[in-house]
């Protein structure tokens, strides 16, 4: 059963510099986004982070959100909070999914995210995985964030060859009038 398994979870890192993190927030339910904050916040205050927090009207908002403030903003992560309960259609399905693949394109961009957007059965299982004295999956989210920002500093400035550029070659600029250039 998988309640009663052991997980193996990385200790927090320790940042030289100030770490801010964008908490998006989509409250349908208010008391398990509420809960989800709460743990969130607290794993983001261990780690001496800086956190705002806004919300968005539903889970399929949080990737255009977060997308918005990764461009237009002063952020070093996000946390994405939320939660889907399986209802009667195919809408859940849509939302879990377009959700989730939101938030991985933005990741597979270099945007670090945290995503902590439960999708459940029952209210129950919502109940148990966003309380943060139970499984506090709004901490791991910000957590994940915050391991996902040690990971971009780590390797900031390092590039490989990025473009190309033939050595030894003429070259011309475009709309250059002067004629080739030596590389």
């Amino acid at each position: 059963m998988a309640g009663n398994e052991q997980h193996y979870t990385l200790d927090l890192p320790k940042f030289d510099k100030k770490v801010r993190l964008l908490i998006v927030v989509a409250p349908y339910y208010k008391d398990i986004a509420d809960n989800l904050i709460a743990g969130a916040k607290a794993v983001a205050a261990e780690a001496g982070a800086e956190v705002d927090l806004v919300e968005v009207p539903g889970a399929l908002e949080i990737p255009t959100a977060i997308g918005m403030a990764s461009r237009m903003a002063d952020y070093d992560g996000f946390v994405a909070l939320g939660c889907i309960i399986r209802g009667e259609t195919t809408h859940y399905d849509t939302v879990c999914n377009d959700s989730s693949r939101g938030l991985t394109m933005l990741g597979l961009s270099g945007v670090a995210i945290g995503n902590g957007i439960l999708t459940v059965e029952n209210r129950k299982q919502a109940e148990v995985r966003a309380d943060p004295a139970d499984q506090n999956k709004g901490g791991g989210a910000a957590a994940a964030a915050l391991h996902l920002v040690e990971l971009s500093r780590k390797w900031a400035r390092r590039t490989k060859g990025i473009g190309f550029k033939p050595q030894g070659e003429e070259f011309r600029i475009a709309g250059d009038s002067e004629g080739p250039k030596t590389a």
